[in-house]
C-alpha cells in the first residue's frame, strides 16, 4: 500500500484508503493478472489495453498499476516489472495520477475530436521523465465517433514510447476497430464469499466490530463491486458509531429479514394469500422496500430450483443463512420445476411494473396475490397428462401437484349391474377449477415430511346441472391480414384518430389470429398499444393481444405510399415526352402524377396501361 500525504486530521473514505496499489492487492481478477505477468516476463508487452466490466471491480485501479508497471524504476530495478513490492521512483505519483507522463483523460467529459488531438500532437513527444508516456482514457465508449476515427491510426501505430490503456463499462458500444487493436481483459465481478472475506480484513484494520451476518449482506448488496461494497461498509460504520449491527445494516440498506422471505415464499406456494399479504406488510413495517423484498423472493425462488439439481450449492455459498439453506433443500426437494419457474417468470416481469408503479407497494400486493393464485393451478404438463388419463365423459378431480382421478364409491348403485336404466345417471365432476391447497411448514433437514400439499375435493354433481349453456348468436368473422385491414377496420367504425396512428405510427412485425405484433415509430404515444387492443376487441368481438417487438417491422402504411408516389414521380422523370417537357421549361418540375382509367362499354374500369393496345398514354403528369 503506497502511502499518501494527508494531515492528522483528514478522513479517507475506506474505498479511497485501501485502493490496491500493486498487483497482489487486486482480488478476484488472477486471470488478467497471470497474463500480464507472463507477458512481462518474456518482454511481450502489447501497445494497448482495453480494460472492460462493471463499476466497481477495479478498472480505473488496475490502468494506474500497469502504468506503474511499465515505468518501475528503483535503485536495482530499471525494466518494467509486475513485482512492484517496493515502491518505485514514479510510483506514488503515479498512484496519485499527478504524474506527468501518465496522462488520464475522462472521455465522459471529453468526447470530441479536439480532445483526442490534443493526445495524438503530444505522442510524439518522449516523456520527461519516465520510460514510457501512459495514455489512460475512462469510459472510452463515450468518444464520438469521429474522435474514435482519429484515434485509429496512432493505435494501430504508436511510437515506441507510447501506450495506451482504456477503460470501459460499455465494451459493445467500442467500434471493433479499436478492439482489434487493443489486448482485451474482463474483470470480473467478485464473488461473495470472497468480497466478505476481504471486508473482514477491512474491519479488522480499522478495529471495527462487524459480524458475518452483516458483511454478508454487505456483500449481497454491492452486487460484486470492490468499490460499492467498501462505501456500504464506510456507511455502515458510521451508521453504528463505530460498530456494524446486522440489525442496522438491514434498516440502512431497507433490505427483510432473510427468514421471513422464506416464510413468504412459503405462504405464496402454499396459496396462502391472507398469510403471504400479512406477512409482507410486516416487512414493509419495519422499512423494507417492496422492489427488494420482490428481488430478495426472486432469489430464493433461483436458489431453491439451483438446489434442485446442484444440492451442493447451498453449502458452498457462505452467504446464506442455516434457514436459507436448509429449507431451501426441503422446497427443492417437493415443488416441481414448472411450479418454480413460473413463479420465477412471473416476478421477472412483475419487479419492473413495482419499479415503475406510482404505488409500489400496491403493485407488489398485486404480484404476491397473482403468484399465491397461481400456486393452486395445475401446470400444462399436469392438465395435459390428466386428460390424456381421464375416462371417456369423466373430469379429473385433484390437487395442482398433479392428483390422481376420484374413484367411484364401492357402494354406489350400478345401473348395469341390475340391467335396470338409471333415470338421473352419476357421474364425477371436478370439486372446483382452482382446489384449495395448503402447505406445513418444512422442517429443517428436508426430507417428505418437510412440506405436504393436500388438496379438497368437492362432492360429484350430477350431470343434469351441468346442461350446456345456449349457443350464443355467431358474430360475423373480421379477417385482419395487416395493417391496410386494420386501417380499413378503423375507417368502417369512424375512428379517424386511430386510423391516423396506424398510418403513421404503427409498423407490422407479425400477426395471427387474435394476436398482433408490432413496432412503432418515435412519433407514437405510450398509449396507443393498449388503446389499439382495446379497439381492436370491441370492433371484432374477440380478445386480441397486441405486443411491442423488438424487431424492426415492415413500413407504416404512410412510408408505402411515399414509396409508391416517389416510383411514380420516378416513372414519370424518365417518360421521354415529360423529359423533353422539363429540358425545354428550365426549372420545371414534376408536382403531381394521376392514373388515368376510362370506363368500357360494360361499365367496368379498366387501367390504361397499353394491355388493350390503348393509344392514349398511361400517365398524366402535371408540370410546374
Amino acid at each position: 500500500m503506497i502511502d499518501t500525504p494527508s494531515g492528522s486530521n483528514d478522513y479517507r473514505v475506506l474505498a479511497r484508503k485501501y485502493r490496491p496499489a500493486d498487483f497482489t492487492a487486486l482480488i478476484g481478477q488472477e486471470p488478467m493478472v497471470r497474463t500480464l505477468t507472463n507477458a512481462f516476463a518474456t518482454d511481450r508487452i502489447a501497445q494497448a489495453w482495453m480494460l472492460t466490466g462493471v463499476r466497481g471491480v477495479g478498472k480505473t485501479t488496475t490502468a494506474r498499476i500497469l502504468a506503474r508497471a511499465l515505468n518501475y524504476r528503483t535503485d536495482t530495478v530499471d525494466r518494467p516489472t509486475i513485482d512492484l513490492s517496493v515502491p518505485g521512483e514514479h510510483c506514488q505519483a503515479i498512484m496519485e495520477g499527478r504524474h506527468i507522463d501518465v496522462v488520464e483523460m475522462d472521455a465522459a467529459s471529453h468526447t470530441g475530436i479536439e480532445d483526442v488531438k490534443q493526445i495524438i500532437d503530444s505522442v510524439r513527444y518522449a516523456p520527461v521523465s519516465a520510460r514510457y508516456k501512459v495514455y489512460i482514457i475512462d469510459e472510452i465508449h463515450m468518444l464520438s465517433e469521429k474522435a474514435f476515427n482519429a484515434l485509429l491510426k496512432t493505435l494501430e501505430e504508436p511510437p515506441p514510447h507510447a501506450k495506451f490503456i482504456f477503460a470501459t463499462t460499455e465494451i459493445r458500444k467500442v467500434p471493433i476497430t479499436v478492439l482489434s487493436r487493443c489486448q482485451r481483459f474482463d474483470l470480473r465481478r467478485i464473488e461473495i464469499a470472497e468480497l466478505t472475506a476481504h471486508l473482514r480484513a477491512i474491519a479488522g484494520k480499522e478495529e471495527v466490530a462487524v459480524d458475518d451476518r452483516s458483511l454478508a449482506m454487505i456483500a449481497r448488496a454491492a452486487e460484486g463491486s470492490v468499490r460499492d461494497a467498501l462505501s456500504i461498509l464506510d456507511q455502515a460504520i458510521a451508521h453504528g458509531g463505530g460498530t456494524v449491527d446486522e440489525e442496522a445494516v438491514r434498516a440502512m440498506l431497507g433490505l427483510a429479514d432473510r427468514t421471513r422471505i422464506v416464510d413468504l415464499f412459503e405462504h405464496l406456494m402454499a396459496g396462502r394469500v391472507t398469510e403471504a399479504l400479512d406477512g409482507f406488510k410486516e416487512l414493509h413495517d419495519v422499512g423494507a422496500d417492496p422492489v427488494v423484498v420482490l428481488n430478495d423472493l426472486a432469489a430464493f425462488t433461483h436458489l431453491v430450483t439451483r438446489l434442485r439439481y446442484v444440492p451442493g450449492a447451498a453449502h458452498d455459498d457462505p452467504s446464506l443463512s442455516p434457514d436459507e439453506r436448509e429449507r431451501g433443500i426441503a422446497f427443492s426437494e417437493q415443488l416441481p420445476v414448472t411450479v418454480l419457474a413460473r413463479a420465477w417468470q412471473m416476478l421477472l416481469r412483475g419487479i419492473p411494473e413495482c419499479e415503475t408503479a406510482a404505488r409500489p407497494f400496491a403493485a407488489a400486493e398485486m404480484l404476491l396475490i397473482r403468484l399465491a393464485h397461481a400456486s393452486t393451478l395445475p401446470t400444462l404438463d399436469e392438465a395435459l397428462k390428466k386428460l390424456d388419463t381421464a375416462p371417456s365423459g369423466q373430469a379429473i378431480a385433484g390437487d395442482s401437484a398433479g392428483g390422481h382421478p376420484q374413484a367411484p364409491s364401492a357402494s354406489a348403485p350400478s345401473a348395469q349391474s341390475h340391467g335396470a336404466p338409471q333415470p338421473h345417471p352419476q357421474r364425477s365432476e371436478p370439486a372446483s377449477p382452482q382446489p384449495a391447497t395448503t402447505m406445513a411448514a418444512p422442517q429443517p433437514g428436508g426430507g417428505a415430511s418437510a412440506m405436504r400439499l393436500v388438496a379438497d375435493n368437492a362432492d360429484p354433481e350430477p350431470a343434469s346441472a351441468q346442461a350446456p349453456p345456449a349457443a350464443a348468436p355467431a358474430q360475423p368473422a373480421v379477417s385482419i391480414t395487416g395493417l391496410q385491414d386494420l386501417a380499413d377496420l378503423a375507417d368502417r367504425h369512424r375512428d379517424l384518430k386511430m386510423k391516423v396512428a396506424i398510418r403513421n405510427y404503427v409498423r407490422l412485425v407479425s400477426i395471427e389470429p387474435g394476436r398482433l405484433s408490432i413496432n412503432l415509430t418515435d412519433g407514437a404515444t405510450p398509449e396507443l398499444v393498449g388503446e389499439l387492443s382495446n379497439r381492436l376487441g370491441e370492433w371484432t368481438g374477440t380478445r386480441w393481444i397486441v405486443s411491442v417487438s423488438r424487431d424492426p417491422g415492415g413500413p407504416t402504411l404512410d412510408e408505402e405510399d411515399r414509396d409508391r408516389r416517389n416510383a411514380l414521380f420516378a416513372d414519370a422523370s424518365r417518360d421521354p415526352d415529360v423529359k423533353a417537357i422539363l429540358d425545354t421549361f428550365p426549372g420545371a418540375k414534376v408536382v403531381d402524377v394521376r392514373i388515368n382509367e376510362i370506363v368500357d362499354e360494360a361499365g367496368l374500369d379498366a387501367d390504361m396501361s397499353g394491355e388493350e393496345g390503348l393509344a392514349d398514354p398511361d400517365e398524366a403528369t402535371d408540370t410546374d
